[in-house]
């Protein structure tokens, strides 16, 4: 078989082989690819079938809409579970449910989260059965009655299936049909813009904190509940109707456990991260801000929260939590957009790191308010760093079009330490010591640390693969010019695939230390 002598020789005659459309659909500016087929003798290069479509995101215009959206529905969801403290230090210093202990309390909020995870799956397979704006509507109606059934509870086991389980799975309909929306508008631009729509809650848990607590002490426990309700029903809804997916553009796989991604290690990384990340999250989202009262110290034992066992006045721990949720309004943007410039895995890392080491040198030697301030603007911007990059780099991991059913693993996968961080939180406090939060705080910083080891392994798998891949195109270009005879198929390069424990000779051993935009 012979080669042709040049490049010309792959190019079939007319001048529209490869051609870059630019469709304009309901508005939306659509970027594709139109690519016809192209014969070759080549070994190893099968022909291009004709008009199949590549889709490029066309990294603006719509997508925007779409952060908003993503933003004000993060703000409430997220962010009225965030605002679970203040419901916290109501029902302990009210002593609401007799019989309630602290432990119970502190199930409830765990299980809004762990229960919008675990119906991650079922969401998923809704998605493919019916459509994104339908999924996202029945969380509305579901988050809406869960509040609403929620303010006529006169039992403790009311509040676990009404503001602990079905609120989480109203929670978990709405935040799986919306968070892999954003990545199928954007693509250079897809970090910063998931942390946009990330920031929304921790504005949400801001706002929502200090109107809920006006209004308990206002009106009561049941009407908060009604009027947050009534409020993220209209909220939700006009953003459900302004959420526009890409679907028919990127055919994404919409199977809720694809477990051939379980085989794979880099997934299994990326879930160990997301494992331990949320360890840790938990821990210092619902310790650090509850407002306490003295009195219920001297009658009951109780989930204490940090602020007041360092001495510090119901209105410090307050600006505490303000001050965290704020923090994370402002720096998930900016993890985001430095993710995007310097890489989703170098980023992602740093962060996660930094979280880790923050709870050693700060939080865990902070005896002033001054210093606890600085804990809270510090972790708050990082902290959530899962959460603003999680979509972007399950992207990297698993592509864009397997992204659905690698979410859906993810959320599974964090069921349980959203569940339980907050219970052994709890039961590592030691009241008799001057630090009552010493191993809680110990706890949190070495989850996060292993997290960031986690990372560390998946980016050296990445920079691997990126060898890998480069190596693979110099391939095709080299059996295109006719310089190789036997050219190896990609399917046959792509068996070849580097795991981080192997060949530590040559480059391969410079991918743990290499920089690169990764």
């Amino acid at each position: 078989m012979t080669h042709p002598s040049s490049e010309s020789d792959y190019k079939p005659s007319g001048s529209n082989d490869i051609e870059q459309k630019y469709n304009d659909v309901d508005g939306e500016s659509n970027h594709e690819l139109e690519l016809r087929q192209i014969p070759s003798d080549a070994p190893g290069m099968p022909a291009v079938i004709e008009n199949e479509h590549v889709d490029v995101p066309p990294d603006g215009g719509y997508g925007w809409v779409c952060v908003a959206a993503g933003f004000m529905i993060n703000a409430c969801t997220w962010g009225v579970n965030s605002s679970y403290g203040v419901y916290l230090a109501h029902y302990l210093h009210e002593n609401v449910y007799p019989g309630a202990t602290p432990l119970m309390y502190a199930f409830i909020g765990g299980l809004s989260i762990s229960s919008s995870m675990i119906i991650g799956p079922l969401a998923t397979l809704c998605l493919r059965k019916t459509s994104t704006r339908t999924v996202m509507m029945a969380g509305v109606l579901m988050e809406t009655g869960a509040l609403i059934a929620a303010s006529f509870s006169k039992q403790i086991w009311h509040l676990f299936l009404t503001q602990g389980v079905f609120f989480g799975i109203g929670m978990g309909f709405l935040f799986t049909g919306s968070v892999g929306v954003i990545s199928q508008w954007f693509a250079k631009k897809r970090s910063v813009a998931t942390g946009i729509t990330a920031a929304g809650s921790g504005i949400g848990g801001l706002i929502f904190s200090l109107s809920i607590r006006h209004i308990i002490t206002t009106m009561g426990t049941p009407w908060a509940f009604r009027i947050v309700a009534v409020a993220i029903f209209v909220n939700n809804s006009i953003c459900t109707y302004f959420t526009r997916d890409r679907n028919k553009f990127v055919n994404p796989n919409q199977r809720a456990f694809d477990l051939a991604i379980l085989r794979r290690y880099e997934f299994l990384l990326t879930v160990a991260w997301g494992f331990f990340s949320m360890l840790g999250y938990v821990v210092i989202l619902f310790s650090l801000p509850v407002d306490t009262r003295k009195k219920w110290q001297l009658t009951s034992p109780r989930l204490p929260d940090f602020a007041t066992s360092r001495g510090f006045s119901k209105v410090q721990g307050s600006v505490l939590g303000a001050l965290l949720n704020l923090s994370m309004a402002f720096g998930r943007p900016l993890v985001g957009l430095s993710s995007d410039y310097y890489g989703r895995l170098n980023v992602s890392g740093l962060m996660t790191l930094i979280t880790g080491i923050s709870c050693f040198a700060i939080w865990l030697p902070a005896k002033t308010f001054g210093v606890a301030i600085f804990f809270s603007l510090v972790n708050g911007a990082v902290c959530g760093t899962f959460w603003t990059t999680i979509a972007p780099v399950c992207v990297e991991v698993v592509g864009l079009k397997d992204l659905p059913s690698a979410l859906s693993l993810m959320w599974l996968s964090v069921v349980l330490p959203t569940t339980f961080s907050e219970p052994i939180g709890l039961l590592l406090r030691r009241p008799d010591m001057e630090n009552q939060y010493l191993y809680p705080q110990i706890f949190s910083g070495v989850m996060y640390l292993a997290a960031a080891g986690c990372v560390y392994l998946l980016r050296a798998w990445k920079v691997g693969d990126n060898d890998r891949r480069e190596k693979e195109e110099e391939e095709k270009r080299e059996a295109a010019r006719g310089d190789k005879e036997d050219f190896q198929a990609p399917a046959e390069v792509q068996q070849e695939r580097p795991r981080p424990f192997e060949k530590w000779r040559g480059k391969e051993v410079s991918r743990w230390f290499r920089y690169g935009v990764v």
